[in-house]
């Protein structure tokens, strides 16, 4: 794959054997990351699990410390007062079978989170075809099943995530954005990865965390020393 010069350039900065600590690899996906965009900070991290065990899934949400930097547009599935307080909450798209019908009709994905209230599950469930493959349905685990539809709304909005499994067991999850600076992008690695860490199924042998790369949207990908991240090191961090 032919990659351009500040490509080139940003990869000299890197040591593709090395495994930096969290602090050192941030800080260089920060300034390797050229675009004239600001760019979306990613985290991928493999974890010893096998995701076709139900036993051994992890998946959960957290609100990161200092957001995304992305606006997240929600689509509520709620009626009568709960889909008042959708509006109320500031929801931008609140219904029911009008809203299934205008995804199914329309091929309509004009929003990154969906929320529904328990009784619209039935609803919902007619979608899971199309919104499941795109990491879209609602879930209990992940807060978006729920009656406080309002802290729901909130949470979406303030920059909550949800993690998953893919098929390869690697865990993909933005960051936040360049602009926000190494530490602020450090605060959401610690927030997530103690998540990650708190999730660790009781099935799980091994080590868990195989392995974890950090990179910008157009920039080189850097590798966190595994080892490191352990909720002692994580909460230590997060108390210093």
């Amino acid at each position: 794959m032919f990659r351009g010069k500040k490509y080139q350039d940003a990869i000299k900065k890197i040591d593709k054997n090395n495994l930096y600590d969290t602090t050192e690899a941030l800080g260089l996906v920060v300034e390797t990351a050229t675009a004239k965009f600001d760019e979306t900070v990613e985290l991928h991290v493999k974890l010893g699990v096998d995701s076709r065990h139900a036993d051994q899934q992890v998946r959960g949400a957290i609100v990161l410390p200092h957001g995304t930097g992305k606006t997240q547009r929600v689509l509520v599935f709620a009626k009568a007062n709960k889909a008042d307080e959708a509006r109320a909450a500031g929801a931008d798209y609140v219904g029911d079978m009008d809203m299934v019908e205008k995804i199914q009709k329309e091929n309509w994905f004009d929003f990154e989170v969906v929320i529904a209230t328990p009784d619209m599950m039935g609803v919902v469930g007619r979608l899971g075809k199309v919104l499941g493959p795109k990491g879209l349905m609602p879930n209990p685990k992940a807060g978006t099943v729920t009656m406080n539809v309002e802290q729901a709304i909130k949470d979406s909005k303030a920059g909550r995530i949800e993690y998953r499994l893919d098929k390869t067991n690697i865990i993909h999850c933005p960051l936040g954005k360049v602009s926000f600076g190494a530490e602020k992008i450090e605060d959401n690695f610690n927030a997530l990865m103690t998540a990650v860490l708190k999730a660790k199924p009781a099935a799980a042998k091994g080590q868990y965390v195989r392995s974890c790369v950090v990179a910008s949207t157009m920039g080189p990908g850097v590798k966190v020393n595994p080892a490191k991240l352990s909720l002692e090191a994580l909460g230590h961090k997060a108390a210093n």
